[in-house]
């Protein structure tokens, strides 16, 4: 049995259970929002069972063979924050046990807590990738506004970005921000070498590799229309040697799906800013009818079929 966790109508959730359902593959949904109609006990022995009952549903953990996971932040959420002190605690409790038995798990996860941590630090996961073989571009995280003013005198295309996993907009480094340097000194801020070239967005899902490029003048091609640009994407062919760089960094980093920011050079050169451990890869696959989504469902059925 398969176990989908996360919230019905987010898009890459939706767009896997419906290609498990083309599958006809079996499979269950635990509905996020449903938490506190939840509960979980775990059998702790030589391996980490256990059942979970969402309602009168009954799912025993041992039987569960794969699990894909798309949770969203509960304390953000309505039945959460409308809820009194001892449910949130329970909600809290539920899924720390959840998380802690994705981690463990004797089945296909995609993709376990402990993994996709380290897109919990910019800079860790930075030399992560550099460990892979990919380049990286110079970066200095600091929140000293002097180091910041002579790392941007010093390479004078620079950008800055979150130095967490918190989504932010890539932007920039212009005149206007030269008074505003000293504001780092309240919050560690990223810089980097801004690297030319055209941005690839990569999904790697298990073994197989799919690559699309991004064509936009924006600064951060996610919201190129709110820059006052476009984005075009294009459906690419990677070279075979960056293909297995892009295996081999999502093998590294334990990650059987995820997606890759890299850039390509005008020199033909590779760079990888970022490894997106829970990729919302739906955009990219309508676009350029990837079939993303049939990958990640076959994925999560290997053990089901054997």
């Amino acid at each position: 049995m398969i176990l989908i966790w996360g919230l019905p109508g987010d898009r890459p959730l939706n767009a896997v259970c419906a290609a498990l359902t083309r599958r006809r593959a079996d499979f269950v949904l635990l509905d996020q929002r449903e938490v506190l109609d939840q509960c979980i006990e775990l059998d702790i022995s030589t391996r980490m069972g256990g059942e979970i009952w969402s309602g009168p549903r009954r799912i025993v953990l041992d039987q569960v063979t794969a699990l894909y996971v798309r949770v969203y932040e509960t304390r953000k959420m309505r039945h959460f924050i409308q809820s009194d002190a001892s449910a949130q605690l329970r909600v809290v409790e539920v899924e720390a046990a959840l998380w802690a038995w994705a981690d463990e798990a004797q089945a296909i996860v995609v993709n376990r807590p402990s993994a996709m941590a380290s897109n919990g630090s910019k800079p860790y996961q930075t030399a992560l990738i550099r460990q892979a073989g990919f380049l990286v571009p110079d970066t200095l995280v600091t929140t000293d506004p002097d180091a910041a003013e002579e790392f941007w005198d010093r390479h004078q295309n620079v950008i800055y970005k979150s130095v967490s996993g918190v989504r932010s907009m890539v932007s920039h480094v212009g005149p206007e921000h030269r008074e505003r340097l000293a504001d780092v000194a309240w919050c560690p801020t990223q810089f980097q070498v801004q690297v030319p070239g055209s941005d690839h967005r990569v999904h790697v899902v298990g073994d197989e590799v799919f690559a699309v490029e991004v064509v936009s003048e924006a600064d951060d091609y996610r919201y190129a229309h709110a820059q006052g640009a476009t984005c075009e994407l294009r459906s690419a062919q990677l070279p075979p040697a960056v293909a297995d760089q892009s295996r081999k960094i999502a093998h590294a980093l334990d990650l059987p799906v995820c997606g890759l920011d890299l850039r390509r050079t005008p020199q033909g050169a590779w760079y990888c800013f970022e490894v997106n451990p829970s990729p919302c890869f739906t955009y990219f696959e309508i676009e350029s009818q990837q079939p993303i989504a049939n990958t990640i469902a076959a994925l999560l059925s290997h053990r089901e079929r054997r």
